[in-house]
């Protein structure tokens, strides 16, 4: 399983439509084989701030998602829109169970 957050900060001006875009490539998303979970959340304190978290069956359905239609439209439509570059984290999950 692999697990990443995308940190996004968008234009003041941009929000509405980053927000619209972003909702249109979850919906897809969520319709891949290799995606387990896809959210978007926006900051309560600063609506200017995003976090992605896509949960992915292994490393590969990552990278099959970037080659998707959905993604990269939606890779486009937001570049403009950045206040600043979007930053990526990934996690493994760590099971807690004795």
């Amino acid at each position: 399983m692999l697990i990443v957050h995308v940190q996004v900060q968008v234009k003041p001006e941009c929000v509405e439509a980053f927000k619209a875009a972003t909702g249109v490539n979850a919906r897809f998303s969520r319709f891949e084989p290799g995606v387990l979970r896809f959210d978007a959340l926006q900051q309560a304190d600063d609506a200017t701030r995003f976090v992605l978290v896509e949960i992915y069956r292994e490393p590969a359905a990552q990278a099959a998602h970037r080659e998707t239609s959905h993604y990269v439209e939606w890779r486009d439509a937001v570049a403009p829109m950045m206040a600043a570059p979007r930053k990526a984290v990934k996690f493994e999950a760590v099971s807690m169970l004795p």
